[in-house]
């Protein structure tokens, strides 16, 4: 945690260690791959409700993500007031249209075909939560003094990796969303300038009938995203 004077290094044990054998380990990942196979990015999502505690939980896993320096650069909102989701889905939408009808290039617009994406966001308003991640810029201190973040781009990213996994793990299923710009988030939610809104993860249920897009069940294979030098 940040002070205004210098917290002297103390190292301590590791408090918790897996002493596992090779074939455990390889177990315990192809266990974790599997799981997170079965993730997939959803548009459709179910009405049902979803306890407080069990988003506070998640996002607790994701505040456990390193960072630099340990200055943990990030806030999450997290949203369940109708009104304050129709807010959000309504300037979204605007800069979405914006986005669709002139502001991206073909190439990009190209690229999203395959996706079936458009500027329509009711997943916005249905999903019972929406996260809002926000990466700190600064810090302040209580008498309103700045200190630096590092690595806040990296920092937050891990963490919101951390959170996708979390919410998984939780049964539930989640939908990225970067509206762009994305200045109209921090003035609905009350942020301070210091925080720069990142992402938009609208968390739920699946609904019954949702689909996915074929494309998104295309990886790359190990081969394309590994380079071994043992």
């Amino acid at each position: 945690m940040i002070t205004k004077t210098a917290l002297a290094y103390e190292p301590l044990p590791l408090p918790a260690r897996a002493a596992l054998t090779d074939g455990q380990m390889r177990h315990a990942a192809d266990l974790f791959l599997a799981t997170m196979q079965t993730r997939h990015t959803v548009r459709d999502f179910a009405p049902r409700p979803v306890p407080r505690d069990v988003i506070e939980a998640c996002i607790r896993t994701a505040g456990t993500a390193p960072s630099g320096a340990n200055h943990q650069p990030w806030h999450f909102v997290a949203v369940a007031n109708p009104e304050v989701k129709r807010q959000i889905r309504a300037a979204a939408e605007e800069e979405e249209a914006r986005f669709y009808e002139g502001a991206a290039p073909d190439e990009w617009l190209k690229a999203l075909e395959p996706i079936g994406t458009g500027p329509s966001k009711p997943h916005l308003e249905v999903a019972p939560w929406l996260v809002v991640v926000f990466a700190q810029r600064y810090g302040q201190f209580d008498d309103g003094t700045r200190y630096k973040n590092y690595y806040v781009p990296e920092s937050t990213g891990i963490a919101m990796g951390f959170l996708i996994a979390a919410l998984h793990q939780a049964g539930l299923s989640c939908l990225p969303h970067t509206p762009n710009p994305m200045k109209f988030l921090t003035e609905t939610l009350g942020r301070p300038d210091s925080e720069k809104p990142l992402m938009i993860l609208a968390c739920g249920h699946p609904a019954p009938d949702a689909t996915i897009p074929r494309a998104a069940t295309l990886k790359k294979p190990i081969s394309e995203i590994l380079t071994l030098m043992d």
